[in-house]
């Protein structure tokens, strides 16, 4: 049975993320679980990731280098469906780059389009594709200060609004309001545990720069945490369909999925906006769609979430 909203809309959940990769980095389990319950899943990808380095040297030839922009398509629409996502969407600008390069600079880039301009066009995707729920990204500026996530979430606040003012951006098509909108990201604690599988491996751990860089200790702001362990092959697939990205013997993926499954089996969320109530304080979400559906998923158990 699909699932649906309170006023029988079908459930759907729209994710906006900068580039082609950061669909399978950041929250692929969750979008894969909701998929499998009937879930309408939809991905905003910003930029086609032009600027992005070629991080696998197994595929780092002439050949490649030539097509990059081509590849890098060709990479997200294999994520897409190992997800499961149902429409990708395009907002349709240029990798900005890092700040201080040549491709920064460029006019087309998402970073120096108008911000109006690239609001509207979320807005479009929003009202056409009606979700009830949309993930973004949090201000991450100190941590991870990319020109195109500080972008996406500069635009998405406002878009999320506007999408159901019907006096903004008319020829956006009719309003729709969606009910939550959501940050995703990796606390302190999820890194920790990862971390130091690494290490009772004896493997060298990829986070230990992350803490060189003072990774932030925002545990409080996590709100939600979505139960994926039977989901992270899904995961994995996305991440490896990406291969400029990811090197399939890197370290990366040195971390099986039973042993995730065993130290951190969550995506973890942030709720940034609600018009169907909040948590209570204290209390932890289990469903983005939770306040929405028409009935809630079975409790889980609260007891085996992290605690700090």
């Amino acid at each position: 049975m699909t699932p649906t909203d309170r006023d029988g809309d079908r459930l759907a959940l729209l994710t906006v993320h900068a580039h082609p990769d950061d669909e399978a980095s950041k929250g692929a389990a969750t979008v894969a679980r909701y998929h499998d319950e009937g879930v309408s899943c939809v991905l905003v990808c910003c930029t086609g990731g032009e600027a992005g380095d070629i991080l696998n040297k197994a595929v780092d030839t002439p050949e490649v280098r030539a097509r990059l922009a081509e590849v890098r398509v060709e990479e997200l629409e294999a994520s897409v469906t190992a997800i499961g996502y149902d429409e990708l969407c395009w907002l349709g600008y240029h990798d900005s780059g890092m700040p201080d390069t040549e491709t920064n600079a460029r006019p087309d880039n998402f970073a120096n389009a108008p911000l109006d301009e690239a609001v509207g066009r979320l807005v479009g995707i929003i009202r056409a594709t009606r979700p009830q729920v949309i993930v973004t990204y949090a201000d991450d500026r100190r941590f991870y200060p990319h020109p195109d996530h500080i972008r996406v979430h500069e635009i998405s606040g406002p878009a999320f609004e506007a999408a159901g003012d019907p006096t903004k951006y008319p020829e956006a098509g009719p309003a729709w309001q969606a009910s939550k909108m959501y940050y995703t990201g990796f606390s302190l604690r999820r890194v920790k545990a990862l971390h130091d599988a690494y290490l009772r491996q004896g493997e060298e751990s990829p986070y230990a720069r992350w803490f060189e860089r003072d990774f932030p200790d925002n545990d409080d702001r996590f709100t939600t945490f979505v139960d994926v362990g039977p989901w992270l092959g899904r995961r994995r697939a996305a991440l490896l369909a990406h291969r400029t990205q990811v090197d399939p013997d890197g370290f990366w993926m040195r971390l099986s999925d039973d042993t995730i499954r065993e130290v951190f089996p969550w995506d973890e969320f942030i709720l940034a906006r609600s018009i169907v109530g909040w948590p209570a304080t204290g209390d932890q979400e289990h469903d983005l769609f939770a306040g929405v559906r028409t009935s809630e998923w079975p409790a889980e158990r609260v007891d085996t979430l992290p605690r700090r």
